[in-house]
């Protein structure tokens, strides 16, 4: 999802229409938050459309209409399977006890988390969604961004930090929000290269310690 994701925005910049719905068609048959990438290009569709009052060519329309294909088959397909085309996708969603409640279940498993003792993988799940909200708003506030870059990122944020149910899945679910990272690479171009260099192990060092434990001592799942 997420090369999928990267090389559509790349397409959606260079006004590669149908070559960004493609891969928006695509990275929704991965997984459910793939719609973030269909998102990006009907933000782009939209704004296109609201320049030229609705005179874009015919690629345009047709990458509006084509991007969100894929997840839509995505559930419709899982609808199929579960014997109800429509509900059946956010049945086996609620079957999951996964919902999107606009973060009130992570902000009540939180409240609880803090209260008492806890794993390790919660507490860390807590930081790294707190680091990707926080890198959300410096992205908003400090960089110029163009739309479908925001859109994108703004989805995969709303669904991670916004959803309820497995809590320690939500750093998974901020994986391919690569963008977020856009702020840290300014400011690191802006430091000494040793600070950079410093910066750059100590996170990869981090990320290497805490995905060995996640992959091998961690009792849940992620």
């Amino acid at each position: 999802m997420t090369a999928f994701a990267a090389w559509a925005l790349y397409a959606l910049l260079t006004r590669r229409w149908l070559a960004a719905a493609s891969l928006a068609c695509l990275a929704g048959l991965t997984r459910p938050n793939g719609v973030a990438v269909a998102a990006a290009v009907l933000a782009a569709v939209g704004c296109a459309l609201w320049r030229t009052r609705g005179r874009s060519g015919p690629r345009v329309w047709a990458a509006g209409l084509l991007a969100p294909a894929g997840w839509l088959s995505y559930v419709l397909w899982v609808g199929v399977r579960s014997g109800d085309p429509l509900g059946g996708y956010f049945a086996v969603q609620k079957g999951w006890t996964s919902r999107f409640d606009f973060g009130k279940g992570a902000l009540v498993f939180v409240r609880d988390m803090l209260g008492g003792p806890t794993q390790f993988g919660f507490a860390m799940a807590l930081l790294i969604t707190g680091a990707g909200v926080l890198l959300f708003a410096l992205l908003v506030c400090g960089e110029r961004l163009p739309l479908p870059v925001l859109a994108y990122t703004a989805v995969l944020v709303v669904i991670a930090v916004g959803g309820s149910g497995f809590f320690e899945s939500k750093p998974r679910f901020l994986l391919p929000a690569f963008p977020l990272l856009l702020p840290l690479a300014a400011a690191l171009t802006k430091a000494r290269p040793r600070a950079a260099i410093l910066v750059v192990t100590a996170l990869a060092g981090l990320s290497c310690c805490y995905g060995a434990y996640a992959l091998t001592l961690a009792r849940m799942a992620i």
